[in-house]
């Protein structure tokens, strides 16, 4: 075994090595993990680049390298970085459903926020082992243990797997809607006639645009809606989990 395998790290994430010290006073990994995320939110994870942020902090890509190793790396900070907004509520609130409804929603307004966030979750290296991450994952099993689950890890793979998901095509169509630069409810005017022209001769699909048309005055309340009706489906099921 060469000198080179038995230093290497156990697996490539940034959690995993040592943190360097600072060669700049003024370039430091928070500053740069920071501003990658003013760039993320601004125009998305496609935009991003070593180089670019960079020449946004006035540091050449070497410097950067001492603190981030790779983008990837970059991507496990950033996700860290938002993950700490998420706020859960304390373990053994009287109502457990009002409790996982609170730390749900937050979730969601973290991804709408950071419409970037909900899609990298599964492939942000292992952004998990990130303190804030650990520290929310540790607040929820605290949460779903106190309100008598057998399963805790179970039930809270369950909440996130909806949350993610539904957070994850909110925040898509949010930045279709922003490139068109029109308000959402002009965007779903303009759409509307095209989507019920494709639903016409479709029975169940035409009524469904027909609701979605009338409730297009407000669109952020149908989204809240349609999130909260499903998170209340997926809440009734795993009430059924509990002990009797």
């Amino acid at each position: 075994m060469t000198a080179r395998t038995k230093n290497a790290d156990p697996v490539p994430s940034v959690w995993t090595r040592q943190r360097r010290e600072p060669d700049q006073p003024a370039l430091s990994r928070d500053a740069i993990v920071r501003e990658a995320v003013v760039m993320l939110d601004a125009d998305g994870i496609e935009a991003l680049s070593m180089r670019k942020l960079g020449a946004r902090l006035n540091a050449g890509a070497t410097s950067l390298y001492r603190h981030v190793a790779t983008k990837d790396e970059l991507m496990e900070l950033a996700v860290d970085e938002v993950a700490a907004e998420i706020r859960v509520p304390d373990a053994g609130a009287p109502d457990w459903r009002a409790a996982v409804t609170e730390a749900a929603t937050a979730f969601r307004a973290t991804g709408l926020r950071h419409p970037w966030l909900s899609s990298v979750l599964g492939q942000a290296g292992l952004a998990y082992l990130g303190p804030n991450l650990m520290s929310f994952s540790e607040r929820l099993a605290a949460l779903f243990t106190a309100a008598g689950f057998p399963e805790p890890s179970r039930a809270i793979d369950t909440v996130l797997s909806y949350v993610i998901g539904m957070s994850t095509t909110e925040a898509a169509w949010l930045t279709t809607v922003a490139r068109s630069g029109e308000s959402e409810a002009d965007f779903i005017a303009r759409l509307m006639p095209a989507a019920q022209r494709a639903a016409a001769g479709h029975e169940h699909l035409a009524g469904g645009y027909a609701d979605t048309a009338a409730a297009a005055t407000d669109p952020a309340a149908l989204r809240d809606e349609k999130f909260h009706y499903g998170l209340r489906v997926v809440l009734d099921g795993l009430a059924l989990r509990l002990p009797a």
